[in-house]
């Protein structure tokens, strides 16, 4: 599940968007040492009757099943921060090695826009942060439920921030 942590504050607030991580390291310890046992099994079994490669087959399914949650467990570190700082709206997004790099926004010009989906118009789809010619995209890891949650409570935070200091 994404996280939302949403603080509203007299003059700023923050917003932490985390992408879903499958299986907690619990899970996935119990996953591969299941995984494995099976596999091992049914590859004595393959490995007594003669059918030898077979046995090697069921450990590299133990590889890239391994290999698989490592990447997901890697993706699952990056986040996007939006925050209001110093007057300004700024988004930041780090990536899964800690690099940063931030987007800044005057909260009295920047549009929330939800694009509609081209499949399924009634599904939202990607949602972007735009003004003054800069666009980026914002929880692109999201579902589009969530997505649409979220342009939903930037709005209404941007709007009570506008009206506090009109």
């Amino acid at each position: 599940m994404v996280m939302y942590d949403i603080t509203t504050l007299p003059d700023n607030f923050q917003l932490v968007l985390r992408p879903n991580i499958s299986l907690s390291r619990q899970g996935f310890t119990i996953l591969m040492v299941l995984f494995a046992a099976i596999c091992l099994v049914a590859g004595g079994f393959f490995l007594a009757i003669g059918a030898w490669p077979v046995f090697g087959f069921f450990g590299l399914d133990i590889l890239l099943l391994y290999w698989a949650f490592r990447v997901n467990y890697r993706r699952g570190r990056r986040y996007e921060m939006l925050e209001m700082r110093d007057g300004r709206l700024v988004l930041s997004k780090v990536t899964p090695g800690g690099q940063v790099r931030d987007w800044a926004f005057d909260p009295y010009w920047v549009r929330i826009r939800l694009e509609k989906n081209r499949v399924d118009p009634d599904i939202p789809g990607d949602l972007f942060l735009s003004s003054h010619g800069q666009k980026v995209t914002l929880g692109g890891f999201l579902a589009p439920e969530e997505r649409g949650s979220l342009a939903a409570t930037l709005e209404r935070t941007l709007s009570e921030f506008r009206t506090r200091h009109a």
